[in-house]
């Protein structure tokens, strides 16, 4: 009857509830028995005595769009446990997309998603059906792009959407919504995402909120006006009637530290009063993204063609260079938060050599002063380069992991000399802030992981240990699970997790990839959301 039983485990149900006893049985890609006393045949059986068993992780906020189509084990990932993942982040998905527009789209993404040459897809539908032709290891949720949707419409310049160019957004919004996607995305940092207003944002999340969506949000400042960006994308959400869910949560530059306690005192009344909110993070004091986001938001205007004729003009690459180093009115540049020692590249298509090396120490090798070695690394990879900057507080990362309402993700960027997050970010938080540190209790941790994210997200049936449910399944070592990446060695496998199951298929055992992958493209109609 069973294919599967895992044997006397510590069983974490998702919920928040404590460590129980407890043996598992599988059948197809259900878990059929919870059972702490029955003893049942199996096909195959999993010794878990000392181990956890877990539901498999969400990652609710992933960049693999396009990894996946070159890494499909996505290795970094279920090392970590991570069973879903969620892509069509920051106001970027790689779909709906149109033949004239992917090309300028493409190098957009190239420092943040990596390249793939042939999209041989179109609509929302056609690329989640090319997810499932992959037979990827983990499973994928998308949520569509408010950027994309931008690019389709009004294009890639600064200016507002006119009646006709919101009527077609809020039609491929509910194109996106009807084929699958589980909610909408924008990236307020990002052109042309960030050329959004609230009312264009709003009649986007309206449509996502009639099809039972998300809105998540890379808010439109992180620094200096962080509390005013988080009352943005409330004021969005509760206009359009749809649950809020800030991506990556943080305060950056040393100015800013400590503001988080402010946004999640007004997260927590706006709870609650009834809202739904919730935010993620990644366990690390340093960010990454693609080297072109440091640039003047000026000088980001018309697309990537327009950005380079910019940086080819000598006099507007100096003034460009100029604000680099000094911030302008109203705009204060990465170098004033925290360095140029601070940022460090991860990633560069022309010049492997410098990958981990920061702008600062690349400076000093070759005597070019470091905003001008910024300007001619995205000149000569084609804006295909990504940075790591560190300037985020370790106070901070505590207080958003602790809150009610964080969830966890890797924010992972896998090309390149990555950020260890997309290696670590799972392991890193049980090991440092649940074992060590003690933060958090291990089981609202993995609650933090698994059903929350699911709830959030809408991912029926995922998330949690029960009879009924999809068996995403993790097993680790609490006396060993650990995250092993580092900013100068950062691909390297986290340790402790002995085995890996998605939907009831066996795809990592004890440090070995079995060459089963199970996972699936989900979509909408299949996960609606759960009122939360």
């Amino acid at each position: 009857m069973y294919e599967l039983r895992i044997l006397d485990g510590l069983v974490l149900d998702g919920l928040g509830n404590p460590t129980r006893k407890h043996n598992i049985y599988v059948a197809g890609d259900r878990i059929e028995l919870v059972s702490s006393g029955e003893m049942l045949p199996a096909d195959e059986t999993l010794s878990t005595k000392g181990l956890v068993v877990a539901p498999g992780f969400v990652d609710t906020h992933s960049h693999s769009d396009l990894m996946l189509f070159t890494d499909p084990f996505a290795k970094s990932k279920i090392t970590q446990g991570v069973t879903t993942e969620i892509v069509g982040q920051d106001g970027f998905s790689v779909a709906p997309v149109r033949r004239d527009v992917q090309p300028e789209l493409a190098r957009y993404l190239s420092g943040l998603a990596g390249q793939l040459d042939h999209w041989d897809w179109d609509s929302f539908d056609s690329y989640l059906k090319r997810i499932s032709e992959l037979h990827t290891t983990v499973n994928v949720a998308s949520l569509v792009g408010s950027g994309t949707l931008r690019a389709l419409s009004v294009g890639f310049d600064r200016k507002p959407a006119d009646e006709k160019d919101l009527e077609l957004m809020r039609a491929l919004v509910g194109d996106a919504m009807r084929q699958g996607a589980v909610g909408l995305s924008s990236g307020l940092i990002y052109p042309p995402s960030s050329y959004a207003d609230e009312k264009e944002l709003v009649e986007l999340c309206k449509v996502a909120s009639e099809h039972n969506g998300i809105y998540v949000t890379h808010i439109r400042n992180e620094g200096d006006r962080l509390i005013e960006s988080v009352d943005e994308a409330i004021r969005v959400a509760t206009k359009a009637k749809i649950p809020l869910h800030i991506s990556h949560h943080k305060a950056l530059g040393k100015d800013n530290w400590g503001k988080t306690e402010q946004t999640l005192q007004k997260i927590d009344s706006l709870i609650a009063q009834g809202s739904s909110l919730s935010c993620d993070i990644y366990p690390y004091t340093a960010g990454s993204t693609m080297l072109s986001a440091a640039l003047p938001p000026w000088a980001l205007e018309g697309g990537p063609k327009a950005v380079r004729q910019r940086l080819l003009d000598p006099e507007q690459r100096r003034r460009i260079a100029q604000e680099l180093e000094h911030g302008a009115p109203g705009w204060k540049s990465y170098s004033q938060m925290g360095g140029w020692d601070k940022i460090v590249i991860t990633y560069s298509s022309a010049r492997k050599e410098v990958e981990g090396k920061s702008l600062a120490q690349i400076s000093e090798e070759s005597g070019v002063p470091p905003a001008d070695v910024a300007i001619d690394l995205l000149l000569e990879s084609q804006e295909a380069v990504s940075m790591v900057i560190f300037h985020i507080s370790e106070d901070d990362i505590r207080n958003v992991l602790a809150h009610e309402s964080s969830t966890v993700c890797t924010d992972g960027l896998l090309i390149g000399n990555p950020h260890p997050r997309a290696y670590g970010a799972f392991p890193r938080a049980i090991r440092r802030y649940v074992i060590e540190e003690r933060l958090v209790p291990l089981e609202k941790a993995i609650r933090k992981m698994t059903s929350l994210p699911a709830t959030r997200f809408g991912l029926k049936d995922r998330g949690i240990l029960r009879s009924g449910a999809f068996a995403d399944i993790v097993v680790f070592d609490p006396e060993r699970i650990r995250d092993t990446a580092t900013y100068e060695n950062p691909r390297v496998f986290a340790e402790g997790v002995s085995y890996v199951i998605v939907n009831g298929q066996l795809v990592f055992r004890e440090g070995s990839f079995t060459g089963v992958r199970s996972g699936r493209a989900l979509r909408r109609e299949l996960v609606q959301r759960q009122k939360s």
